[in-house]
């Protein structure tokens, strides 16, 4: 298995579980799915930056997550770009201390959901997925997992 679809699989389970079922079970709860982002802690964190293949498995599991969330019947996407320049001048949704939430009941949102995906170092990462209520920023739901995979330069061709 490759690092995306590892991480896809990750965050289709932790899908599964992130949402509580009292109000999952809903109709048409409007979820605004933030980018997922890289919290990089390793020991190279600051002086390797995200490359190209990092920002690539974000945008694959942030796709991943809003394609599951909407096939369920359950949930009805609110585009979160709207809200993408207030989110970058907060420093990210994991340094805005939960404006995800205030920013998903501007854009029409019932609900917020974020991910979190930090390098723990080069092979071995943990993906957070916290959803707040979008009226309180009351956490409805935050799981958490570890991967072990690959660097992103593994299993290329030299």
């Amino acid at each position: 298995m490759t690092a995306p679809q590892i991480v896809i699989c990750t965050a289709a389970a932790l899908i599964a579980f992130a949402i509580q079922p009292s109000r999952a079970t809903e109709p048409g709860v409007k979820i605004a799915v933030f980018d997922f982002e890289l919290n990089d802690r390793s020991a190279g964190g600051g002086i390797i930056g995200q490359d190209a293949i990092d920002t690539e498995n974000l945008k694959i599991s942030t796709d991943e997550a809003r394609r599951m969330l909407a096939d369920s019947g359950r949930f009805s996407i609110v585009d979160a770009g709207g809200a993408a320049g207030e989110v970058t001048a907060a420093g990210g949704i994991q340094h805005c201390g939960g404006c995800e939430s205030a920013l998903a009941k501007k854009l029409g949102a019932d609900q917020s959901m974020a991910g979190i995906v930090t390098r723990v170092n080069r092979t071995e990462f943990t993906l957070q997925i916290l959803v707040r209520d979008a009226e309180t920023g009351a956490v409805v739901s935050n799981v958490f997992t570890g991967l072990r995979m690959g660097a992103n330069y593994a299993g290329r061709a030299a």
